[in-house]
C-alpha cells in the first residue's frame, strides 16, 4: 500500500491548469503546424498562421491561448495500491483547479447552478471521472473544455442495423451543423457503444488522446480516417471562412453495447483542445 498526500493532486493540478491554457501539447502544435502545409484555400492558410502566432505568444508570455479557458474536467485513474491522506480527493482536485486558475489569471467561468447563474468565481467545481486500476499511481489527465465547441456536441442513438455507414452520417452530420461556431479547424471525440452515457464519456475521452495517435483496433482506425476525409470535404475551413482543413483529427473510443442499441456521442473541440498529463 502506497500513501499519497492528497496536496500532491493539488499541487500537480494547480501547475496543469495554467501550463496546459498557456501552451497546447505537442500532438496539437503538430497538428496545427501541419494544417498550414495542408491548406490549400490562401485565406484559411493566412488564418492558421495566426493562430501559429497566436500560440506563440501565449507561451511567450504566459497569457491564455483562448479568453475561455473551460470547465475544468479531471480524468483520474487510481491505482488500487494507493491510500490518499491528508483530506478527501474531490477537495483536493478542486483546490487545485482553484489555484491554478486564481493563481494564473484564467477566466473563471462556472456557475453554481445551471438555472440561477451565480458564479463561483474560482472555476470550481470541475467535472471528475474516477477509474480504479491496478498499480500503485495516480494517472491525472486535465482536459479544460470550452463551451463554444462543447455546446455543438450531440448524442445520437442510432439502430444496429444503421451500422458504420450509420455513424459516419451521424458524426459528419453533428460537424456540419455545427459549422462556424465550434471555432475550427475541431477535433472530434467520438464514444461508440455502451449506453446513452457511457458514449458521451467515451467521447470525451476520445478528444484526451493524443491526435496523432489513431486507435489500435484496425476496423476504428479506418473509421476515424473515413470520417476525417468526409469531415474535410465540407471545406468549412479555417474559422469558418472556408478551406480544406476543417478538421485537425477524429478520435474514437468504443465500448461493448446491447443488442438493441448504438449509441453514438459527438464531443467537438475547437483548434484550442488542450489535455495534459501527470502521474504521481
Amino acid at each position: 500500500m502506497r500513501e499519497i498526500d492528497v496536496s500532491k493532486i493539488t499541487d500537480a493540478l494547480c501547475e496543469m491548469c495554467m501550463s496546459i491554457n498557456y501552451e497546447l501539447s505537442d500532438d496539437m502544435k503538430k497538428a496545427l503546424k501541419e494544417a498550414q502545409q495542408k491548406e490549400t484555400a490562401p485565406l484559411g492558410k493566412q488564418i492558421l498562421k495566426i493562430l501559429d502566432e497566436n500560440m506563440e505568444i501565449a507561451k511567450t508570455e504566459k497569457i491564455p491561448i483562448c479568453q475561455d479557458t473551460g470547465m475544468a474536467v479531471v480524468f483520474l485513474k487510481v491505482g488500487q495500491e494507493v491510500h490518499f491522506i491528508g483530506g478527501p480527493l474531490e477537495d483536493a482536485v478542486n483546490e487545485g483547479v482553484r489555484k491554478g486558475y486564481t493563481e494564473g489569471y484564467l477566466r473563471k467561468s462556472v456557475v453554481s447552478d445551471p438555472l440561477l447563474r451565480v458564479n463561483t468565481n474560482d472555476n470550481t467545481p470541475a467535472v471528475i471521472h474516477y477509474e480504479i486500476v491496478p498499480g500503485e499511481d495516480v494517472e491525472i489527465t486535465l482536459a479544460p473544455k470550452g463551451f463554444g465547441s462543447e455546446n455543438m456536441s450531440r448524442v445520437y442513438m442510432l439502430k444496429p442495423a444503421d451500422g458504420e455507414e450509420g455513424v459516419v452520417t451521424a458524426v459528419v452530420d453533428a460537424v456540419k451543423l455545427a459549422g462556424p461556431n465550434a471555432c475550427p479547424p475541431v477535433v472530434v471525440g467520438v464514444g461508440i457503444g455502451g449506453t446513452f452515457e457511457k458514449a458521451a464519456l467515451l467521447s470525451k475521452k476520445a478528444l484526451a488522446r493524443p491526435v496523432d495517435r489513431a486507435s489500435e483496433k484496425e476496423h476504428i482506425r479506418k473509421l476515424e480516417e473515413e470520417i476525417l476525409e468526409k469531415i474535410n470535404q465540407l471545406e468549412i475551413g479555417p474559422a469558418g471562412l472556408g478551406g480544406s482543413v476543417s478538421c485537425l483529427g477524429v478520435n474514437i473510443e468504443t465500448y461493448p453495447t446491447h443488442i438493441a442499441g448504438l449509441p453514438v456521442a459527438v464531443n467537438i473541440c475547437c483548434h484550442v483542445n488542450r489535455h495534459i498529463v501527470r502521474t504521481i
